[in-house]
């Protein structure tokens, strides 16, 4: 990936509603271009996804090829200490808080439809593709 090329990391809902086919239809061939440049997710995501609901055997691995093309990123020192300073300084639940410390380290945009999940947290890019825009 080059330095031009934007970064994104998917929230969980993303990801759900992408493999239900429920995204908009007209920010599909945008979702599916950043899957092809920047498909990457934090390990809290990736633990959301597979717990979302029961899933078939068919089901569980089309989804664990899916998951398997993304760049999954590990829970690290850094970004712990970023998700107890959130969490010391706003009032976010714990994967939140990774997922936007993640974001935060990495200088990530977060392709998300929660956005009051994360609207307190100074910083943080967000793009929901049920709203069009880019916070």
């Amino acid at each position: 990936m080059g330095t031009d090329v934007k970064r994104y990391l998917f929230d969980t809902n993303i990801l759900i509603y992408y493999f239900a086919d429920t995204l908009p239809e007209k920010e599909i061939i945008k979702i599916e271009r950043i899957l092809k440049e920047s498909f990457c997710i934090s390990i809290i995501t990736k633990i959301e996804f597979f717990g979302f609901e029961k899933y078939s055997t068919d089901e569980f691995s089309r989804e664990l090829e899916f998951i398997g093309h993304a760049d999954v990123i590990p829970l690290t020192d850094e970004i712990a200490e970023r998700v107890i300073d959130l969490r010391r300084n706003i009032r976010i639940k714990i994967p939140d808080a990774v997922i936007a410390a993640t974001c935060l380290e990495g200088k990530y945009t977060l392709i998300t439809r929660n956005e009051k999940d994360f609207k307190e947290i100074p910083g943080l890019a967000i793009y929901n593709p049920f709203a069009e825009h880019i916070r």
